[in-house]
């Protein structure tokens, strides 16, 4: 890619995520597009990050970030106001293309209309086909024009089907990197570099804070019973508020260092991290941080979850390695105590930590060297014909 051609009209991209990270992968697409095409414009649904990224927000995703039967369930009407409204932005603006990052379901819907009133549709990362109902790739096939896959193993359950699928990369291989050395951080962050750093990562949606940080929270109470020397630190996701998390903290018998917008350098400090499922077990996979991944869903969404889910793990890193390297503590099982006991061996059991930090180097090895922002912008200026092979 490499001669672009000029445009006449500035084109329009509509967008739409409906999670923290879409936001994030959304954001870091549209600025790599715009230093292609300046004029390109951007609206849509999304949060924080396309807001700061230039792209115009008609409906902030923040209050429908939910995942779970139960949880969408009780979101149902203000998730249903928000396609109403973005189907209305595919008729009355017309955009030249619709680029749906994640957020499943809705975005399924959502590309279904588009397709329908004639606007190309690019759907980025793929649903997770390969863990259950494999028999999606005809369904999205039928409501896209082409699947950005993020896993190099997604492409052939596409291929398989003749659905236009292409590889781009993990976004998150490029942005995971910490700006300062481990030992500028404790200072930063007033920690003692020489005793044991245990991080905190909750999540990223409310219903994930208050499922999982009341149970991180008293596992940090008996560690810091338990062991002497240890500290903690949270970094807090841009989409919870301060409010949620100090109904937590400040009951708290320990004392945790909260940081703000700086995820990548708090990761960095720790010696080990408890973690909820999802994309944070992947960037503390690229920072090759020992870690146990715990989660809790509504007890509904668990077993619904137990009789569709076609994959024995839920951690990325796993599921990227397919084997168990990092222990899973699911719904009934994440609870103080296993965390505790899991924390303690990769503290005091060097070769286990060793043997973690290793696989996690595969895990980094499997995801390539990047440049899926590049990548993805450049698949959406091909779909909007303003670049020529």
């Amino acid at each position: 890619m490499n001669a672009h051609t000029s445009v006449k009209n500035s084109q329009t991209i509509l967008f739409s995520a409906g999670e923290s990270s879409g936001d994030q992968h959304a954001a870091n697409m549209f600025l790599e597009l715009k230093k292609h095409q300046p004029d390109l414009k951007g609206f849509g649904m999304g949060s924080a990050k396309m807001a700061q990224a230039g792209i115009d927000i008609r409906y902030d995703s923040a209050g429908i970030a939910v995942i779970g039967v139960v949880e969408v369930l009780k979101h149902y009407g203000e998730i249903r106001r928000a396609l109403k409204l973005m189907q209305q932005l595919v008729l009355t603006e017309r955009p030249d293309l619709l680029v749906c990052v994640d957020y499943k379901e809705f975005n399924l819907k959502l590309a279904r209309f588009a397709k329908q009133h004639g606007i190309k549709v690019l759907f980025y990362v793929s649903p997770q086909v390969w863990a259950w109902r494999p028999g999606r790739v005809k369904t999205y096939g039928k409501a896209i024009d082409m699947m950005a896959v993020i896993f190099p193993f997604e492409t052939a359950y596409y291929d398989a089907e003749n659905v236009p699928v292409r590889y781009v990369g993990h976004p998150s291989v490029d942005k995971v990197h910490a700006n300062y050395s481990r030992a500028e951080n404790c200072l930063r962050f007033d920690l003692n570099e020489h005793k044991a750093i245990i991080g905190l990562l909750p999540g990223s949606r409310a219903n994930e804070i208050k499922r999982l940080l009341p149970v991180m929270l008293m596992a940090a109470e008996q560690l810091q019973t338990e062991l002497t020397d240890v500290q903690f630190i949270l970094p807090q996701a841009d989409s919870i508020t301060d409010n949620l998390l100090n109904e937590y903290l400040s009951t708290s018998a320990c004392n945790i260092t909260v940081i703000k917008n700086q995820p990548y350098e708090v990761m960095q400090c720790c010696d080990v991290i408890m973690t909820t499922s999802g994309t944070a077990t992947l960037e503390v996979a690229l920072m090759t941080i020992p870690m146990v991944i715990t989660y809790k869903l509504a007890t509904i969404t668990y077993w619904l979850g137990r009789c569709l889910v076609n994959t024995p793990f839920i951690g990325l890193p796993n599921i990227v390695l397919g084997k168990l390297a990092i222990k899973e503590l699911i719904q009934h099982d994440a609870t103080p105590e296993h965390i505790v006991i899991e924390i303690k061996r990769i503290l005091q059991d060097k070769s286990y930590a060793d043997t973690m930090r290793a696989d996690l180097l595969l895990v980094k090895e499997q995801l390539g060297q990047g440049g899926g922002s590049i990548n993805i912008a450049n698949l959406a200026l091909e779909m909007l014909e303003l670049v020529k092979d």
